[in-house]
């Protein structure tokens, strides 16, 4: 079987989500050139993916868990939590205290499982919430039901909890959530808007898991996945009070021109009460155990390991996809002919979260997520431009609601399209870049990764010119 990342001309390594190969990597022993002027396609690739495996690896629970971990409590120790990397940060935790007495419940997307003993694990759907997602959610509340001041409950979030954990505020039901999800994520909102208007609209988000905690203590251990790392939008913030109001979240439906069901718009009029600091314990504490940036600074140093100059450009980076790639192939023209805003051989690493809209005038949308949407805009923008190359994937190992990662892009990729009697522009209008990838074979699949810090991009520029 050829390699999807370098096609056949290195022994590459999948990244693999075994417990034990999370805390041992394999990719650090491929054979790469000691100089610069060594970098050809055949190695570039691989290249780029131990660059993005780095950051992936970096954010593994297993690594960076227990170091944030407690002494065990004087009464019970109940575990919950919610999101893509929710049940490896509970098969960290078990290993962690092999002989503390645990229970719980943490719910995680399809596939990304992990094996436990004690605390169990539940699927749900991603990104639209299903009857799973309340069934998490009522158990997880189950769960922390009857604890006292010398309890502790161990929140594990992650991103993707807004859809894993739901329990419609009431009046709601599934189906109406399911309606706004869907709204919210064909007008391209961003996360921090939809998760702002999912808090509003929940009866375990914003805080209101912590207050059905009380009196016990909670101790949130959070793997971040959205821009700027804030905490109440890391899974729409269960453990977080929320100073928000109902009237932001109907600013954000009337700004992005949603039109909502009769039932949501009473729901906002009608506001569930506040669930402040106030009532939950006042020594519940909130940790980031791994974030965007963290990832981004693993990568850059595989970067330096491999030669390469790394620059950061942010780990927050928002707009359209597509946008977004034209900025970024300016900077990477710059920095191949005039050194700036680094001289090459080097890689500009980027987070944060791109987003896609889908416009009426686009006709129905294709297969692609927004990495890979971006990507094909980079390479359309770019006009294969000698010496640049990139990979961008979501850090959870599904881009969109596609089976890869992402892409990788080279200077030959719209040539090797057209080659097959594709038009790369055309596969962009629709929102089709996942079958265009696919046709040339540089589509990126690592599997469910078992961990979240949002997406990463690299683009690596040979020396300047």
């Amino acid at each position: 079987m050829r390699c999807v990342t370098c096609r056949g001309y290195l022994p590459c390594l999948p990244l693999s989500v075994t417990m034990d190969r999370l805390m041992t990597p394999t990719y650090s022993t491929l054979p790469m050139p000691d100089m610069p002027g060594a970098w050809h396609d055949k190695n570039i690739r691989a290249a780029l993916q131990r660059i993005f495996d780095a950051a992936i690896h970096s954010a593994q629970p297993a690594r960076v868990l227990a170091r944030h971990l407690p002494s065990p409590p004087k009464g019970q120790c109940v575990v919950v939590g919610a999101g893509k990397a929710a049940a490896a940060m509970a098969a960290a935790l078990e290993q962690a205290w092999p002989d503390v007495p645990l229970r719980g419940v943490v719910v995680t997307r399809d596939g990304h499982v992990a094996t436990t003993s004690r605390i169990r694990v539940m699927e749900a759907a991603h990104p639209v919430p299903d009857s799973r997602s309340e069934d998490a959610a009522r158990a997880i509340l189950h769960e922390v039901r009857g604890l006292g001041p010398d309890d502790l409950v161990i929140a594990l979030i992650s991103g993707g909890g807004s859809a894993l954990m739901e329990l419609p505020a009431p009046g709601l039901t599934l189906a109406d959530m399911r309606a706004l999800n869907q709204e919210l994520l064909h007008c391209g909102a961003d996360i921090g808007d939809m998760n702002l208007v999912r808090r509003h609209l929940s009866d375990i988000k914003g805080g209101r898991l912590a207050r059905a905690c009380a009196p016990a203590r909670v101790l949130t251990l959070a793997i971040s996945d959205v821009p700027g790392d804030d905490p109440l939008t890391i899974a729409s913030g269960p453990t977080v009070p929320d100073p928000t109001t109902p009237a932001d979240a109907l600013a954000v439906l009337r700004r992005r021109d949603i039109t909502v069901t009769p039932q949501i718009l009473d729901a906002l009029m009608r506001p569930l009460p506040p669930y402040g600091q106030e009532a939950a314990n006042p020594d519940n504490r909130f940790v980031l155990i791994a974030t965007p940036m963290m990832a981004l600074e693993a990568a850059a140093q595989e970067a330096r390991t491999l030669g390469l100059t790394p620059l950061i450009l942010g780990d927050a980076l928002e707009g359209e996809s597509r946008d977004a790639a034209i900025v970024m192939a300016g900077i990477a023209q710059s920095a191949r002919h005039h050194g700036v805003p680094v001289a090459g051989p080097a890689v500009l690493l980027s987070g944060g979260e791109m987003t896609v809209s889908l416009r009426a005038g686009d006709g129905p949308p294709g297969r692609g997520g927004r990495n890979t949407e971006f990507l094909l805009s980079l390479a359309l923008a770019l006009q294969e431009h000698d010496g640049i190359w990139a990979i961008a994937g979501d850090s959870d190992g599904i881009d969109g609601t596609e089976d890869a990662a992402g892409a990788i892009v080279t200077p030959d990729t719209l040539s090797r399209a057209r080659a097959q009697a594709l038009d790369p522009r055309e596969f962009l209008r629709r929102h089709d870049s996942y079958s265009l990838f696919d046709a040339t074979g540089d589509l990126v699949r690592t599997g469910p990764t078992l961990t979240n810090v949002n997406d990463i991009r690299a683009i690596m520029v040979s020396e300047t010119v």
